[in-house]
């Protein structure tokens, strides 16, 4: 187990790396899918409602879909229409799934360090299944999916079950994460986080560490992701108290 009471120069005991947005560029794909549903139910899918789904598990993004379609709960079969979007998002991802710039040398960096990784995401396990064959199912310890778990992010039950699961604390991990929702599921499990944004900005804070990309990640990176993320906790900490 690592040791956080001298972390200045060492690595994290594991990294935990979000998907959609993260690894691989597929927020696209599911702005094509969202839209497509939001259609479905005869409202157009703005800026600010597809922002709010963002990293959301799939039972909350469709029920905010629903809530913009005025929908009573009468007229609202979640299971229909979480069939529907997977289906859609299926054939999507069969045309095409890019990797986010730099996501796929982060990997192999981490990898080659030897460090655990951990796949962390809100997708349920039969799209996450999907892209593993692009990912690399072979470079992780333990796949987290959305469905997994009680709580989806933004709550923390991902990232706690991804450490434990490992055996590690969550402060001994680093995450890597693009959206708010991400962010703050791992900031709530304590885990500090590399942000790296994609399609929505993400909010400062304690544990956050933020990079403009993944292009040109090094070990000292990690380190300092980690490291300063924890430094930040512990400043706020002080602050308030």
């Amino acid at each position: 187990m690592t040791d956080t009471a001298d972390p200045a120069s060492r690595l994290p005991a594991a990294v935990l790396w979000d998907m959609d947005g993260t690894l691989l560029d597929s927020e696209p794909i599911w702005d094509i899918a969202m839209a497509d549903l939001a259609t479905r139910h005869g409202i157009v899918m703005t800026r600010e409602l597809r922002e709010s789904t963002l990293g959301n598990s799939l039972p909350d993004a469709l029920a905010k879909v629903h809530d913009a379609a005025g929908l009573s709960a009468d007229e609202r079969d979640p299971d229909a229409d979480g069939r529907w979007t997977l289906d859609r998002v299926n054939e999507l991802f069969a045309e095409d799934l890019p990797w986010r710039p730099g996501a796929r040398e982060a990997l192999e960096l981490v990898a080659d360090a030897g460090i655990p990784m951990v796949l962390v995401t809100n997708t349920v396990r039969e799209l996450t299944e999907v892209a593993l064959e692009t990912i690399g199912r072979h470079r992780f310890a333990a796949t987290v999916c959305g469905d997994e778990v009680a709580v989806g992010k933004p709550a923390p039950d991902p990232y706690l079950r991804a450490a434990e699961l490992l055996g590690f604390s969550t402060a001994e991990c680093l995450a890597v994460e693009d959206s708010p929702t991400g962010a703050q599921a791992a900031s709530s499990a304590g885990c500090p986080t590399l942000v790296v944004e994609s399609a929505a900005p993400v909010e400062r804070g304690p544990l956050r560490v933020f990079r403009q990309s993944l292009v040109g990640l090094g070990l000292d990176d990690v380190t300092e992701a980690w490291t300063g993320g924890l430094a930040r906790s512990a400043t706020c900490q002080n602050e308030e108290s």
